[in-house]
């Protein structure tokens, strides 16, 4: 009789190996062997290799085996698709057409799930259920439902056993990147094991659709002063980790052109109210719907846009977004100069940086659009290409900002669906000077300078006592330091060079402080002052 480890290992052991027969039947036989599985003999490993369908090329090899692997690996192709400092580009073109649809479960156990997170079976729960699921995904599938009280809503319902299946690939996964870390030419490039540790967060997040349910919650708290927007409301009595109940967002979809011209609707207006909600989220809430794909968009009879599913979002916090906007602004001005002190502003390398040829690289993508109207730049290839170069100097950038270009490239891609002469940089770069102006108002000042003012007070508190145990430590001689007279110079340049700046700091917030209630006073457009109206 087995135990239960035991039984946890054979499976992990059962499902590591159908993992190698999908990679060896698609050619990767290279990575079997370094798994040291010993489950594939050399000549099985052959004649799976001589079952792959041909023509393919090598990106279509490894798309059709993340199908065939299931739900975390459809899931990792996709992360993988907006990660450029991991993937080559043709295979992040072929990885974009994931397609994360299955066959649905059979009602039966959609039924059996339902009334075990609910206490109760759907026929109780609901005045009536549509046993035939509206979409069906790798994780949940969706049923069109109502209320005892007649609302009419939506029904997500994990798939059975995905929840199991998700953590032992995810288990498995870590043992690969182990491998790949491994590998000499590899290990100081990237960082396989802690991107495999962020990917498992975000999926067993996703996994939880209690947690999709207040990320819904929150987008409807920043645009509850917005009539224009329309965010499902959350029925939380009915809500758990694998059941989601939300009130039914009843429109055209924004991709059936058609339908919407039929019914009015204004096609260059949707266009733009679009993009005004996605740069909203992004540089004021700071907090971004991360799949804006057309299929979660939908157009209400009185024009209302309708957002669905927010099991994907980003969240960008007060200094990140500071700097994505001066960055933006930078792209948008082709400040190549400014470019690189935000890019370093955002990024860590992981060796010694040559920022002369991070400025000639970034230069060449300047001049490039330096003699087009912002009408004819994508706003998403610049960002892409920028964010490339980045990469390819080894600079350690954000998760968010990745992830964001994904989000802008589907956000502008949705645009000119809409509208084929939209552009997103055209219309994104009076926003960019607004909350930007936002971020220079008194009380945005007000407020960074109260919260350095606490770091600061909090440092003087605990500085006192961390120096005393340093003292106490160079008497016992547990502290001892080591140097060379020749580098004393260096060393000294540094510090006055620190002083120099913080010298400079101080002079700049006074200076900022001052501009800044100027501004605030004197925006063009804004009222006259009491002088002027007497």
């Amino acid at each position: 009789m087995l135990t239960l480890q035991e039984a946890k290992l054979a499976r992990h052991l059962r499902r590591s190996r159908e993992i190698a027969h999908v990679l060896a039947r698609h050619g990767f036989d290279w990575l079997q062997a370094e798994w040291e599985l010993g489950g594939v003999s050399g000549s099985l490993r052959r004649w799976l290799g001589r079952m792959r369908v041909e023509p393919l090329s090598g990106p279509e090899h490894v798309r059709l085996a993340l199908e065939e692997l299931g739900p975390t690996f459809i899931k990792l192709g996709q992360a993988l698709s907006t990660r450029p400092d991991l993937v080559p580009p043709d295979y992040i073109a072929e990885l974009a057409k994931l397609q994360d649809s299955v066959t649905p479960a059979p009602y039966s156990a959609i039924a059996t799930i339902i009334e075990h997170e609910l206490g109760q079976p759907p026929e109780r729960l609901f005045s009536a259920f549509e046993t035939k699921p509206q979409a069906a995904a790798s994780i949940g599938q969706v049923h069109r439902a109502r209320l005892l009280d007649g609302c009419r809503v939506v029904v997500k319902v994990q798939r059975p056993g995905v929840d199991t299946q998700v953590i032992q690939d995810l288990a498995i996964l870590s043992d690969l990147a182990q491998i790949l870390a491994r590998r000499d030419d590899w290990r100081d490039a990237y960082d396989f094991q802690g991107w495999v540790e962020e990917f498992s967060w975000a999926l067993c997040n996703e996994l939880d659709f209690s947690l999709e349910g207040r990320n819904a919650d929150r987008m409807r708290r920043n645009f509850e002063d917005d009539p224009a927007v329309h965010i499902p409301r959350v029925y939380w009595e009915y809500t758990t980790a694998r059941v989601l109940v939300q009130e039914e967002i009843q429109g055209i979809k924004i991709s059936d052109l058609t339908a919407l011209e039929d019914a009015g609707h204004d096609r260059r207006e949707l266009a733009a109210r679009c993009a005004h909600i996605a740069l909203l989220q992004i540089f004021q809430h700071g907090f971004f719907h991360a799949d804006p794909h057309p299929g979660n968009f939908f157009i209400e009879a009185n024009g209302t846009i309708g957002l669905i599913d927010f099991g994907q979002v980003g969240r960008l916090d007060t200094p990140l977004r500071e700097v994505l906007l001066r960055l933006m602004m930078a792209i948008s001005r082709r400040d190549a100069d400014r470019l690189v002190d935000e890019l370093l502003a955002l990024g860590a390398s992981r060796r010694r940086l040559n920022r002369n040829a991070l400025k000639r690289d970034l230069d060449h993508v300047i001049y490039r659009y330096s003699d087009r109207s912002p009408r004819e730049i994508s706003s998403a290839q610049v960002l892409t290409q920028v964010t490339a170069i980045a990469l390819q100097h080894r600079l350690q950038l954000p998760a968010e900002l990745t992830l964001l270009a994904k989000v802008v490239a589907m956000d502008e891609g949705l645009g000119a669906q809409l509208d084929p002469n939209f552009h997103l940089m055209e219309f994104a770069r009076p926003y960019f000077e607004e909350f930007w102006l936002e971020n220079l108002s008194p009380a945005a000042v007000a407020h960074r300078i109260k919260e350095t003012s606490l770091d600061v007070a909090e440092v003087g508190q605990d500085l006192p006592r961390h120096v005393k145990r340093l003292l106490l430590r160079l008497e016992r001689g547990e502290i001892s330091f080591e140097g060379r007279l020749e580098e004393s110079r260096t060393v000294v340049k540094h510090l006055h060079r620190a002083a120099n700046r913080i010298s400079l700091s101080v002079l700049l917030a006074g200076a900022m402080i001052g501009l800044s209630t100027v501004i605030h006073a004197y925006r063009p457009g804004s009222a006259r002052s009491s002088s002027d109206q007497d």
